[in-house]
């Protein structure tokens, strides 16, 4: 297996540090508010990395933090009159649904920044010690020229970052040794959360909160870090000087990061009105459409996301559940025999398409290809499989094509359908849920609808539904 490290340019040989087992951290989203499709498509193509290793043998430790202390979870706190936690609380269970509804598995550790206080304040004070950061007024920064290696992930020179761009340097600059170290505490501001600390009751920087959380439920050196490819600069360079300086060995040995979405064509921001959380996308689409299209380009390639191509997603996976609902049908009433010789010769044929599909993942996970050896399967299951088959040959079959999809992380089954006097049942009782301000139950049932195909929309004039 071949994967492409963002720190030699290259495709190299994946060989773990542990046979047979993986490191992998992925860096996760921070909780002010629903996830946005440019979170999903991080979550989406690392789950399917993890899948496809676990698939190949591995035993894959996957840990996916939430930054749960943040400028911007303080900003939505004060906006409301609540509390941070109570923000970032609610936000983690909010991407959980929708980590859920996208069948990203839960990682084997979700660390929150906050929980893991103890931690930074160690590997700071650990820094200090080694002369790799220092402190003024409460706040303790990094001596980034001090290590030798920064810039090595980014590929920026130091001297250029410096003159070039002033953008790029961190605030207060006055207080720092260099224009270029970065913050590893900051001091408490009134109404802010804060813990108490060497230097004074403060709050960590973004930076070493990955670092610590890595070092504490991975180890010292991990096999994979990965993330969007925004977080290159500075947040991975600066985790590799933190992590590296402290522990004295290289952090990472491969380094993974997907490539922007575009939204039209265009950068998704707010202020161009083309941003679309993943809660507003499952209210027109099964978020297994949203999968299929995040998977049918190269994680590394930009992906364009547009109502066309979504709706073209809608219709290639459509095809797919349609192949697995024929080949479910056939089994309920064919002949209940071992398969014959003409059968056995049409099931190894059906290897080819899993050798090419293990060859696309093999090459850098190029889920594109992969989902192209999918296609060509359901082709020929479709001209290879009737009534006259036995059981055992059309069970083998639509085995083979599942364990593909699930490879990919695709739901190809399609839900029981519920009736429509069963969906105004749920919808009272969510109308009764919500009056009595029981938001949790009625989130529950929007979700359970959800899940069986079923989009509710709030209007003045009441609530209306109908099937995805």
């Amino acid at each position: 297996m071949k994967v492409y490290n963002t720190i030699t340019k290259k495709k190299e040989l994946f060989v773990p540090l542990e046979e047979g087992k993986v490191k992998m951290y992925v860096c996760g989203p921070t909780v002010y508010n629903f996830i946005h499709i440019g979170n999903a498509r991080p979550m989406i193509v690392f789950d399917t990395v993890r899948r496809y290793m676990e698939h190949k043998g591995y035993e894959v430790n996957y840990v996916s933090n939430f930054t749960d202390v943040d400028d911007k979870i303080i900003k939505k706190a004060i906006e409301e009159g609540v509390s941070a936690q109570e923000i970032s609380e609610r936000y983690i269970a909010e991407c959980k649904k929708d980590m859920e509804m996208m069948n990203v598995k839960p990682a084997t550790t979700h660390p929150l920044a906050t929980q893991e206080i103890g931690g930074m304040l160690e590997m700071i004070q650990q820094l200090i010690d080694k002369g790799y950061a220092y402190e003024v007024n409460g706040t303790v920064y990094f001596r980034t020229r001090k290590f030798a290696d920064y810039g090595k992930l980014s590929h920026k020179n130091l001297d250029d970052l410096h003159s070039g761009n002033r953008s790029l340097l961190v605030s207060g600059e006055e207080e720092k040794e260099d224009p270029l170290d970065f913050v590893l505490w900051k001091p408490k501001k009134e109404g802010e959360p804060a813990w108490e600390s060497p230097w004074g009751d403060g709050r960590p920087g973004w930076h070493i909160e990955c670092s610590v959380m890595s070092k504490k439920y991975l180890g010292e050196q991990i096999d994979i870090h990965a993330g969007g490819e925004d977080l290159v600069f500075p947040h991975h360079e600066n985790e590799i000087a933190q992590s590296e300086a402290c522990n004295g060995k290289e952090f990472s040995r491969y380094w993974l990061h997907n490539a922007f979405l575009n939204i039209d064509n265009r950068k998704m921001s707010k202020s161009l009105g083309n941003f679309f959380t993943v809660r507003e996308i499952s209210e027109k689409y099964d978020l297994q459409v949203l999968r299929f299209f995040m998977l049918s380009a190269h994680y590394r390639s930009p992906l364009n996301f547009s109502a066309d191509l979504m709706e073209a997603s809608k219709k290639s996976l459509d095809r797919i559940v349609t192949a697995v609902e024929n080949l479910k049908h056939l089994i309920s009433t064919a002949a209940n025999d071992s398969m014959t010789e003409s059968e056995l010769a049409h099931y190894e044929a059906t290897e080819e398409f899993v050798k090419k599909f293990d060859e696309a993942m093999d090459d850098d996970f190029n889920t594109a290809d992969a989902i192209s050896a999918v296609f060509e399967l359901v082709k020929y299951l479709n001209t290879h499989a009737n009534g006259e088959n036995t059981r055992d040959y059309l069970e083998k079959c639509l085995e083979r094509l599942k364990t593909l999809c699930d490879i990919l992380g695709l739901v190809v089954e399609k839900k029981s359908e519920l009736l429509d006097a069963d969906i105004e049942v749920l919808i009272e009782e969510r109308q009764q849920a919500r009056k009595a301000r029981n938001f949790a139950r009625a989130d529950e049932i929007r979700a359970e609808l959800l899940e069986k195909g079923i989009v509710l929309e709030d209007t003045r004039e009441g609530v209306k539904w109908k099937r995805a």
